[in-house]
């Protein structure tokens, strides 16, 4: 029996690049998360009949709102809900679960790399049927539908037992309760050399950070490629990330880096975040910035399988390094600048147009799902290490002797009053005719822009994604809002400098980027509009 429940809209609802995040205590008022997943299903058309994949990263509320939304589901007709067991889907297992099993979409419930528990984040993001996030138009529709609900449907029945693999009715509706990792495990046994991995004997310490990553990561890295057990570390997936801030970074994951800089480390070190969809990548004595990870990753894919044919072409978000660039001019393919978010990705994939993509943000991908993927970036390292033979550090120096080095490092404010993070971008924006030709120390400014994406796949026009300012010579400096957060804003100032071959090219990266530190200084005055003296994350 359907039930309609009469409710009033929330104005606080609109889907940012990664859905809808905010604060636990937001989600748990009355009707809040209905609110927004009947907008989302009075959006989704031809839904009658249709299947739709559920899942979340374990942090708390999830198996709540998984309930809930499995009842909305029955009672707006959809034909068949898949839910991972224990409500667990990592973000790039959803995308290859809504794939593989022709679903309309999915729900994701997350809030990535963003801490959890009573006091800490939630989300909920969309994805179509491509496995990737939503696009604007569909997140602006799920928006206009937030500010005008005044109902949502469900059906009168019990919550179904989420750690029961098998199929129950919840109204006419059949709930299939899958394993989370089976299918995602098959998967990258059909992308990457699992013998030659094995065969390797390398050693490895990889932190799941207690998230989603934990039972994906003990099954393949352990069980199917024989790593010694304990090689994941906080492995279960615990409702609060066990108080810790699921972000793979040096800051959040520092266990792991001191683990990789001990005289006795293992061969290879990785971290994953909250949902499974970010990477940290470390070898023995020599951190990978994601953006060279990337870069390197394209340079040596076709030592595994599944991309020995070789890659279309490579995109990266604009913030990222150029690093990736230079490959592509190397292999002859092209590249791609795209705004940050991974919907931008998709339509380049899906067109046949892109390989592998990747973010600064710690984010990786190929064409073998619709969303970023940590594990995936691991298995690539994994087994570009096992056909080599070479450490990461021997392989990091060979790269930057081929393709010279982009030094490279984020800042990030958080939490600032969006007042003074709003006037700071306007200043930065009202300066940019007046900035070329100027000079900042050793430093010329080529070119100053607000960078705007025409996507080649549809025509279709992305603006204001950023403040670009470009010195001769491939060094530069960005300044973004993020959308990541849950409360104020994030400044995030990408600071980049090129060195080419034959340059220094094994410095520490503060001391090369202390000239374009200063720059962005004098040019974006952080510290007059933020009252902020220094960053609160350095990435």
């Amino acid at each position: 029996m359907i039930r309609t429940v009469t409710s009033t809209p929330y104005t606080d609802q609109k889907p940012g690049t990664s859905g809808l995040r905010k604060k636990v205590k937001v989600f748990q008022q009355a009707n809040y998360a209905e609110n927004f997943v009947q907008s989302v299903f009075d959006v989704v058309e031809d839904k009658a009949g249709a299947t739709l994949v559920i899942g979340g990263d374990g942090r708390f509320l999830n198996r709540e709102v998984i309930q809930i939304a499995i009842r909305m589901a029955a009672a707006n007709g959809f034909g068949r809900a898949i839910v991972g067991r224990g409500g667990i889907l990592s973000t790039p297992a959803a995308s290859h679960m809504i794939r593989k099993r022709g679903a309309i979409g999915g729900l994701v419930l997350s809030a990535s790399h963003n801490p959890g528990g009573p006091d800490e984040d939630f989300g909920i993001k969309y994805n179509i049927a491509n496995g990737g996030p939503a696009p604007e138009s569909i997140t602006d529709a799920i928006n206009a539908r937030t500010l005008d609900i005044d109902r949502w449907l469900t059906v009168d029945a019990a919550d179904i037992d989420l750690d029961q693999d098998g199929e129950v009715m919840v109204g006419d509706m059949p709930v299939e309760v899958v394993d989370p990792v089976e299918d995602y495990a098959a998967l990258m046994e059909t992308l990457f050399d699992f013998d030659a991995i094995r065969a390797s004997k390398l050693t490895m310490a990889f932190d799941a950070m207690s998230a989603v990553t934990g039972p994906y990561a003990t099954e393949i890295l352990e069980r199917r490629l024989g790593f010694a057990a304990g090689t994941v570390r906080n492995g279960t997936p615990l409702p609060d990330f066990g108080g810790h801030h699921p972000d793979p970074n040096l800051v959040h994951a520092h266990e792991l880096y001191e683990t990789m800089m001990a005289p006795d480390a293992p061969d290879f070190g990785a971290a994953s975040d909250g949902d499974g969809d970010r990477n940290l990548i470390i070898g023995r004595h020599r951190f990978v910035t994601p953006s060279d990870s990337l870069a390197m990753l394209a340079a040596n894919a076709h030592l595994a399988p599944g991309y020995a044919g070789g890659l279309k072409g490579i995109a990266r978000s604009m913030p990222t390094s150029a690093a990736a660039d230079r490959v592509a001019a190397a292999l002859g393919i092209p590249a791609y600048e795209t705004p940050t978010g991974w919907k931008f990705f998709g339509n380049l994939l899906d067109a046949g147009m892109a390989t592998i993509c990747g973010e600064e943000s710690a984010g990786t991908g190929s064409d073998h799902v619709r969303e970023k993927d940590g594990l995936w970036a691991v298995l690539l390292w994994l087994n570009i290490l096992a056909v080599r033979g070479e450490s990461v550090d021997a392989i990091a120096r060979d790269h930057w002797a081929k393709f010279g080095r982009n030094y490279y490092a984020r800042h990030d404010y958080e939490g600032i009053e969006t007042p003074r993070a709003d006037a700071l971008m306007a200043a930065l924006r009202a300066s940019l005719a007046t900035l070329p030709g100027k000079q900042f120390g050793d430093l010329t400014v080529e070119t100053a822009d607000e960078f705007a994406y025409t996507d080649p796949t549809d025509g279709s026009i992305s603006r204001n994604q950023g403040v670009r300012i470009l010195f001769t010579g491939g060094s530069r400096v960005v300044f973004r809002l993020s959308g990541t957060g849950t409360t104020g804003a994030t400044l995030r100032v990408y600071l980049e400098r090129y060195e080419p071959v034959g340059g220094d090219l094994d410095r520490e990266t503060s001391d090369m980027l202390a000239s374009i530190v200063a720059a962005a200084e004098s040019i974006a005055g952080i510290a007059q509009h933020t009252g902020r003296s220094a960053p609160d994350v350095v990435t």
